[in-house]
């Protein structure tokens, strides 16, 4: 454990040594839900009881907040390290080290978690002094949201990893990155709520891995998935974070098969 623990530490570190891009990446999140709520708040009519889709604008506040946090949470920086080290033959000394190599990328993930959370906490802070605090859920909802954000991390985490592991195959890692990008923004549901989409997509959104990136938390947070719906979310969110787990180890064991390393 010492060993995970000081890749945690040398991401946290890392972030900090280059801060400038760090925050610069957590800014364009920052810019897209300043972005969102401006369109929603004209949207839903501000605070004058317009609704849409079972929405209305305080509810919308609060999903999106919890869409931010949700996004802002494992960013591209540790993804971009390991594409780098995959595509330039240097995961060759990652693979000698006497440690897990997926579990160090998910402690590497955790070393930057905590910057991240200081970077919501001030953006959060900021939007309670303008436009005061969101309603909290009650007590089993609230305590049912805080596992499905814990969850979230290393559900994120995985699937970066799976995505980041293409570049055993392909040349380059922006074209991936974009891609998964799109469709999580999509299909978790941090643009534009579940709700909204057409019905068989919707559900299928909704039982999907991607709907505990956002959706999940977001629904409960704002009373939309309460009681065994909420449970049932959050079960969900676990058992897709497992699958992918063990997933990711059988296609670990094969994307080796492809590594190709020059040289001495």
């Amino acid at each position: 454990m010492r060993a995970y623990r000081a890749y945690a530490r040398a991401t946290a570190l890392s972030a900090l040594a280059y801060r400038g891009s760090f925050l610069l990446s957590l800014g364009g999140v920052a810019f897209q839900l300043v972005a969102l709520l401006a369109v929603w708040r004209v949207l839903l009519g501000g605070g004058s009881g317009g609704q849409i889709g079972g929405f209305d604008w305080p509810h919308m506040r609060s999903y999106l907040l919890v869409a931010f946090a949700s996004g802002a949470l494992v960013g591209t920086f540790v993804d971009f390290r390991m594409s780098h080290r995959i595509r330039s033959g240097l995961v060759a000394l990652d693979l000698v080290k006497p440690v897990d190599y997926q579990r160090a990328r998910l402690w590497e993930t955790i070393g930057g978690v905590w910057i991240e959370l200081v970077v919501v906490a001030v953006v959060m802070g900021v939007s309670v002094a303008v436009s005061g605090a969101p309603d909290l859920p009650p007590g089993p909802e609230l305590a049912l949201f805080l596992a499905s954000m814990v969850l979230l991390v290393p559900l994120k985490f995985i699937m970066v990893y799976v995505s980041t592991l293409a570049c055993f195959w392909t040349e380059n890692y922006v074209g991936v990155m974009w891609a998964r990008q799109a469709i999580t923004g999509l299909l978790s549901g941090a643009l534009v709520p579940l709700a909204y989409f057409p019905g068989w997509l919707a559900t299928a959104a909704r039982w999907s891995p991607f709907a505990g990136l956002t959706s999940t938390p977001a629904l409960i947070f704002v009373g939309q998935a309460s009681g065994s719906q909420a449970v049932l979310l959050v079960a969900a969110q676990l058992a897709w974070l497992l699958l992918l787990w063990f997933g990711a180890r059988a296609l670990f064991g094969r994307a080796l098969r492809r590594l190709t390393v020059h040289g001495g």
